[in-house]
């Protein structure tokens, strides 16, 4: 009797992952800072790159194995209405997180656009700075990412209306196109920066505009790859219609995605560049 379970929580065994995450963390942001600055650390500099590497190695590692855990315990039916009810409270403190984290790239973008007089010295009093000859054409390739996230969003809703009433090539039809259309903006992203008219640096516009389009690109890349272990997951038989989070978490940091790619459409590529020539 002293051994009963007589609540509905799910009381984790002691687990290594946490401690691991969270020094890999502190080895790449570390090795990070290290690798950009390599003169201010000496001797030790050159070894930034490979602290960097085996942090994010260490990170990728936590990844699949903690929530590999994860699977297993929702297999075991450990994962309880009221346990299910939290890991969507920690969904949306997460995401919650990541809007700040974009809101502070937003901040900037405007604080530079909206009071360039302040940095006069730098920027010429102007935004666009001086030193921006031409901008993005907002209505050409951007536009183009627009309408893919936008069909993704569709797509990806698709997919989780069909797994909640048991259709389940619905649902792999709807995870493969969602996922090539994440791959599709990649990739049309990086042309972009390949042939954009201004270099990362040297002003304040172009800094800007690679952090905040950069990191969207980076969550798009993170939430292709969550989409893919969805996919993974549902060839091999996972996810009922009550009981499938791991995907709904996947569809919630999807459309994330794409509001934030909106805002950074409209504001960044529109407004940002009004006036300016066009490259």
């Amino acid at each position: 009797m002293a051994g009963t379970k007589n609540h509905d929580y799910h009381i984790l065994p002691t687990d290594p992952w946490p401690l691991i995450g969270a020094m890999s963390a502190v080895t790449m942001t570390s090795g990070g800072v290290v690798a950009m600055h390599p003169d201010a650390f000496g001797s030790f500099g050159p070894m930034g790159k490979y602290m960097f590497l085996l942090g994010a190695l260490g990170l990728v590692l936590t990844f699949f194995s903690w929530f590999s855990n994860i699977v297993r315990e929702a297999h075991a039916g450990d994962h309880t209405p009221v346990v299910q009810l939290h890991l969507r409270y920690g969904m949306i403190l997460f995401i919650a997180s990541e809007v700040m984290f974009f809101v502070g790239w937003f901040w900037s973008w405007f604080d530079f656009s909206l009071f360039p007089s302040q940095l006069a010295e730098v920027v010429g009093g102007q935004f666009p700075p001086k030193g921006i000859e031409a901008v993005m054409d907002p209505f050409d390739l951007p536009l183009l990412n627009t309408l893919i996230l936008l069909c993704s969003g569709t797509t990806v809703t698709w997919a989780h209306h069909s797994l909640i009433h048991g259709d389940r090539e619905g649902l792999k039809k709807g995870l493969w196109l969602t996922i090539a259309l994440g791959a599709l903006f990649s990739c049309i992203q990086a042309y972009e920066y390949a042939h954009a008219p201004f270099g990362f640096g040297g002003n304040t516009y172009s800094s800007a505009f690679y952090m905040a389009t950069g990191f969207h690109g980076a969550h798009v890349l993170i939430g292709t790859i969550f989409l893919i272990v969805c996919l993974i997951r549902t060839y091999k038989g996972h996810f009922t219609p009550r009981q499938h989070f791991g995907f709904e978490a996947a569809a919630w940091y999807w459309h994330f995605v794409d509001v934030v790619w909106l805002f950074l459409f409209v504001v960044v590529y529109i407004w940002g560049g009004w006036g300016a020539p066009i490259h």
